[in-house]
């Protein structure tokens, strides 16, 4: 099946429109007429050929929602007309142990919503920049929020899931003290999410400006962390800091930050390696260094219902197609507050 779509054909070209082809939806599959997508960070190092192993025509988006349109005759969690997601993986293993622990965004063999080989024509996947996607349903994900919230969803398949993902891990809840990093399309929802699980909330960032606006988001107290005495008055302080900042940055004055066995958790993927931070700032206190990668089908289901309980979104600008290179230069210089959806209805426009 042909669908509208917006993709780059070159990484030194601006995205524009195509036509795709979308595989027969099978005896496992759901269609989903795509609503919205978000537009993740990711998705310009991708089509810009930043990150290694770009395939052309490249479509992005892993940060789908939409309806439902068609099912096959062996589905049984989905059926036509429900509100449905797709994150940032569409298929893998299935029988590693990995998989087997709902933890396929570890799989070796995980395949990711845009830019994984697969056999289907043109041999790589093709993301939710386009109308519809067809995917196995077993890596499709309900969306429980009203539709009128359908758009600020979207993030939540992507940012949502990264933040989500290690909070969780590490327990964050009432008692435990957290810090988040960044105030951007990761940070905001890492403190959205750290708050609802009752946590005590500490926001950094090296701008003043965002100083109410962490607080309004759900922070207890920002931090400048350019700023010596605020940074020292946290010392030995925190059980877990999540670090979302995707540029190399100090980490040894965030792992001081920690108490006691405390962890810091990177999931901001630089373009360049982070210098390696001073050993002894982990054996005086049993700290850990971790990164983490989104988050398993289970998870990510889980963290949708969770904010749908909690009524918590991204906070998002809607563009329309053909202002999505726009939002790309806007977004490098972080003028977005704080995610980028695309209206996919435009894509025919």
């Amino acid at each position: 099946m042909s669908v509208k779509a917006y993709g780059a054909r070159a990484g030194d070209q601006p995205l524009g429109p195509l036509d795709i082809s979308r595989r027969a939806v099978g005896p496992h599959d759901i269609r989903i007429d795509i609503a919205y997508c978000g537009i993740c960070h990711s998705d310009l190092h991708q089509v810009r050929a930043e990150w290694a192993g770009t395939q052309f025509p490249c479509v992005p988006g892993h940060e789908i929602v939409g309806r439902v349109s068609a099912v096959g005759d062996k589905v049984t969690g989905f059926k036509p007309g429900d509100l449905a997601g797709v994150g940032c993986i569409v298929d893998s293993c299935k029988h590693c142990q990995e998989c087997k622990l709902g933890l396929e965004n570890y799989c070796d063999d995980m395949v990711g919503t845009y830019n994984s080989p697969i056999a289907d024509a043109p041999g790589w996947t093709l993301g939710g920049y386009s109308e519809q996607i067809v995917v196995h349903e077993r890596y499709g994900l309900h969306i429980r929020h009203p539709e009128k919230d359908l758009a600020a969803v979207a993030p939540l398949l992507c940012a949502g899931i990264t933040t989500y993902s290690p909070l969780r891990h590490w327990q964050a809840g009432p008692g435990k003290k957290v810090g988040i990093v960044g105030i951007g399309g990761l940070g905001h929802m890492g403190i959205k999410l750290a708050h609802a699980m009752g946590a005590q909330v500490v926001a950094f960032t090296t701008s003043e400006s965002k100083r109410q606006a962490a607080l309004a988001l759900g922070a207890d107290e920002v931090v400048n962390s350019r700023n010596a005495d605020e940074m020292a008055a946290h010392a030995k302080s925190f059980d877990l800091i999540v670090d979302t900042v995707a540029a190399p940055h100090d980490l040894d004055s965030l792992l001081v930050l920690l108490k006691r066995d405390g962890n810091l958790t990177l999931v901001g993927a630089p373009p360049t390696p982070h210098d390696a931070p001073d050993v002894f700032n982990f054996i005086m206190k049993r700290r850990s260094l971790s990164g983490s990668m989104i988050g398993g089908i289970p998870e990510t289901q889980e963290m949708l219902d969770f904010c749908a309980e909690h009524g918590i979104l991204a906070d998002i600008e809607m563009v329309r197609a053909d202002e999505i290179n726009e939002a790309y230069e806007r977004m490098l210089k972080g003028d977005v507050k704080y995610r980028f959806v695309i209206d996919n209805a435009t894509l025919a426009a």
